[in-house]
């Protein structure tokens, strides 16, 4: 059974890393997440987005000793930050997953347990090149010059030599590479699984799960002068978040609805600790894998990689709280190809915005609805979809309209789910432009009127609805002016699904003898 006929989904984005106040990257994972999530929403499913904060590791407990403050001050801080930007985006998460919570420790407990039991960890010693910054230890080839982390420059790695567990990778590369083989959309983009596979043509090491002389973890069960490797005890986090919270934290408990999860939602620069390590933890602990993992792309600003050192950095809170968040989430989720690298430009933000949501869906709802006040009192009697004629151009392409929508979102390609929309609300203008309802209303053809009207109002609607989990408050702002109860919903309740896509996703879903409501500006353009 493929995810849109199932009846839950599930999905995650990473537990982001408290070492600093979430950023542009975190914020635009979690705005795709949440979209989709909208998505699955609309279309009558129970849905869990999990979202979170990984927070243990030698990083962490070096930036709190920096700042003056515990660990726990410092992650308690940060995940303010979170929260704060969550809601400024309109992020509708379900489960907010701490890797400090003493629940997860329970959960983590439990997992090593199974996977100790199957003979898959294993004390030894570790020599080599440690990364902090990515809590792991770096093979010779994987170094710059320098022994240089490439994603941590400004950083020299530590040399160690020190007792570490270890997880037996190695043991599972052959069940990987079959896994892969025989499930090709476990990964994606197709970029993405490339990488895996050919990482895993290299030969897979095992990989260390212990820490010594750390003592800002959970600590390894049955050794406590071990603590716990932050990646094999952060993964867990999307496991503790299926815990309902009133329930016990076992992982029976966990497991038995919502497992194995529909999507992790990452960035490219975790690939593989999600599409190598945790699958391998899972075959060990003799759980089914999640159905896919998706690894999307950086973000950069005018053509350059995003920095302190640059001084070019992006403040999500800042942007957001200058433009609104549904201009933010409108333009990361339809101007860059979910999956590849993207651009901010202040200038092409602004323009985009303006052209796209100002111009084009704005003003083309105010300007028909002004003239439905001034010819017919803000009511279209007698005219509903039926009377609208097949060979109506708006009626044709708003007909294809839901299922194109439906395949897109499906594969995460909100860039073409917003344009498919978009490009109904063009047609819409060009087709009042070219049927002239106020020069019919002088010649006394009000039903012809009424009609493009109608014609027109409609296609405004069915966009709304399409872009609804991209723009949820202006869509929400044109189905109030159209008189319309919103079809977005925030949950959808056990035993009373309803898939609004059947019905709000077709052309046609606007009543006749609508009463409409005043027109005011559904987005201000940007000055």
């Amino acid at each position: 059974m493929n995810s849109l006929e199932r009846s839950t989904f599930a999905l995650t984005t990473p537990l982001y890393y408290v070492n600093g106040l979430p950023h542009m990257g975190s914020a635009y994972t979690t705005m795709a997440a949440d979209a989709l999530s909208r998505f699955h929403r609309l279309l009558g499913k129970e849905v869990l987005f999990v979202t979170g904060t990984d927070e243990h590791g030698q990083k962490i407990q070096r930036t709190a000793q920096a700042l003056e403050r515990s660990p726990q001050e410092h992650c308690d801080l940060i995940v303010q930050g979170f929260h704060q930007l969550w809601q400024k985006l309109d992020i509708q998460y379900d489960r907010f997953s701490r890797t400090t919570s003493p629940r997860h420790q329970a959960i983590v407990e439990a997992f090593f347990e199974r996977v100790w039991n199957q003979g898959d960890i294993y004390l030894g010693r570790q020599q080599g090149w440690y990364c902090v910054g990515c809590e792991e230890f770096k093979e010779e080839r994987d170094l710059l010059d320098g022994h240089l982390c490439p994603l941590h420059r400004n950083q020299a790695t530590e040399w160690r030599d020190e007792e570490n567990y270890f997880f037996r990778l190695s043991k599972y590369e052959d069940a990987l590479r079959n896994f892969l083989q025989d499930h090709p959309n476990f990964v994606q983009p197709e970029i993405r699984r490339n990488e895996v596979m050919s990482f895993i043509g290299r030969g897979l090491q095992d990989f260390s799960i212990s820490r010594v002389n750390l003592a800002w973890g959970f600590p390894v069960p049955g050794d406590s002068k071990h603590t716990l490797y932050v990646w094999f005890d952060a993964l867990l986090g999307y496991i503790t978040a299926l815990v309902d919270p009133e329930a016990e934290p076992t992982l029976e408990n966990a497991l038995k609805k919502w497992w194995p999860m529909n999507l992790h939602l990452i960035g490219k620069d975790i690939l593989r600790f999600h599409a190598i390590y945790w699958p391998a933890m899972l075959m060990s602990a003799g759980l089914p894998l999640p159905d896919r993992v998706f690894g999307h792309g950086f973000l950069t600003k005018d053509g350059q990689k995003m920095g302190k050192s640059l001084g070019n950095t992006l403040d999500p809170l800042a942007l957001v709280e200058s433009y609104g968040p549904d201009a933010v989430r409108y333009y990361f989720l339809k101007e860059i190809e979910f999956g590849r690298d993207g651009d901010f430009n202040e200038e092409r933000f602004i323009n985009i915005i303006n052209a796209d949501l100002a111009n084009d869906l704005g003003n083309l709802l105010n300007r028909t609805l002004k003239m439905v006040f001034k010819y017919f009192g803000g009511v279209l009697p007698n005219v509903g979809p039926e009377d609208i004629d097949p060979s109506n151009p708006l009626k044709q392409m708003g007909s294809d309209l839901g299922a194109i929508a439906c395949e897109a979102y499906s594969d995460l390609n909100f860039s073409r789910a917003c344009e498919a929309a978009l490009s109904l609300v063009r047609a819409g203008n060009k087709y009042i432009d070219e049927q002239a309802p106020w020069s019919r209303y002088k010649q006394g053809d009000l039903e012809a009127v009424q009609e493009i009207l109608y014609a027109v109002l409609e296609s405004v609607r069915l966009s709304a609805f399409i872009l609804s989990p991209v723009i949820p408050n202006i869509s929400s702002k044109i189905y109030q002016q159209l008189g319309l109860s919103s079809a977005f919903p925030d949950k959808v309740v056990n035993g009373d699904p309803r898939n609004f896509f059947k019905t709000q996703g077709l052309w046609g879903g606007l009543p006749p003898n609508q009463v409409f409501s005043e027109p005011t500006p559904v987005f201000l353009k940007i000055q």
